[in-house]
């Protein structure tokens, strides 16, 4: 397989190479840091909803859409990515979404106990160490591929992932600052001496190879370059990064005694998930779903509020389960019972 280590890049390099090799059909392993920090929102979250987009703009700090799920990430040259993109039809990647991240997460986890750490994997996508997450991971598809993205985090800046995000109030972001620290460790907090960059990305090599098979260092191909630059004109543009914002200032607004628009948010061991809907006659009549959750097949989670429309509020576990069956949905984390509890009426 081919590997491409290409040091430190451009923020917007290191997000869209793996978006570019999928198109091309190429199978990989990218190993890379940002040059400069950003913010990277998972593919169904609702930007203007989960970042404080206006000190992002602020601050010079870009935000991107990135087409993978999960939530919004502070990004810096603090971290090693590695992006791992491999065929629909390799082996590595047959089986549910638990077992891909457990089976493509063991080099990382071994990464992190040849420094020393006791790294565990903790389904879905976390790698833990003394209780703490060490690691942040996710996979999606995109084209034919399926493609798994995650970071060494050998420092990080707390601080700034508190300001970036969009809280209602100051002490709920003290609230959140305190989480981040306490539940998310580094490096540089773990180790009395942290290797050179250079060393980390030689050791994920190492383990990865015992997985992918030889590994070969090559240069980034041109055609994957021009792919990366010709998708910056679309993902860098507003209209990609706002695609999902219908911001409401009120939870609930009574049209009629038998119309009302209705804003929930819920924490399922998957993510937060978040639906903003209109009932009408104790129908569903228009349905959004979004939030920091893994969805499979990513366009699948608009096709389930789109087949939700007429529903009835109190048949909603019913018909959800009834889609997940039908379209053969995962989404870790997440049941139809979670989304159901949303849309209660």
């Amino acid at each position: 397989m081919d590997l491409y280590r290409l040091g430190s890049v451009s923020w917007q390099e290191s997000q869209l190479i793996y978006h570019a090799l999928p198109r091309l059909g190429l199978e990989g392993l990218v190993l890379l840091r940002p040059a400069s920090p950003y913010v990277c929102i998972g593919y169904h979250q609702d930007a203007a909803e989960d970042v404080d987009l206006a000190a992002c703009r602020a601050g010079g700090i870009p935000v991107f859409r990135r087409e993978v799920g999960g939530g919004a990430v502070y990004l810096d040259g603090g971290q090693v990515f590695y992006q791992l993109v491999l065929s629909r039809a390799n082996p590595l990647v047959q089986g549910s979404k638990e077992s891909i991240y457990r089976r493509l997460l063991a080099p990382v986890v071994a990464v992190y106990r040849s420094l020393g750490l006791d790294a565990t994997y903790r389904p879905v996508n976390d790698i833990m160490v003394g209780g703490r997450k060490i690691s942040g991971n996710g996979a999606g598809e995109i084209a034919e591929s399926v493609v798994l993205v995650g970071n060494l985090i050998v420092d990080f800046d707390y601080d700034a992932m508190v300001r970036v995000l969009r809280v209602p109030d100051e002490k709920f972001r003290d609230k959140v600052h305190k989480s981040l620290r306490e539940n998310l460790t580094t490096l540089r907090r773990e180790l009395p001496t942290v290797p050179p960059y250079e060393g980390l990305e030689s050791r994920l090599v190492h383990h990865f190879a015992e997985v992918l098979g030889p590994l070969t260092p090559r240069p980034l191909p041109e055609a994957v370059r021009r792919e990366a630059e010709r998708l910056a004109v679309e993902r860098t543009s507003d209209d990609w990064l706002l695609r999902r914002s219908r911001r409401s200032p009120v939870q609930r607004v009574r049209i009629s005694a038998s119309a009302q628009v209705i804003r929930r948010v819920h924490k399922a061991p998957g993510g937060l998930i978040r639906a903003t809907y209109e009932v009408r006659d104790g129908r569903l009549a228009s349905v959004d779903l979004s939030g920091d959750l893994f969805f499979y097949p990513p366009d699948g989670l608009d096709a389930l509020a789109a087949a939700l429309v007429g529903t009835p509020c109190a048949q909603a576990e019913a018909a959800i389960a009834a889609f997940y069956a039908r379209h053969g949905i995962e989404s870790p984390g997440v049941t139809p019972a979670d989304l159901a509890a949303l849309l209660a009426g």
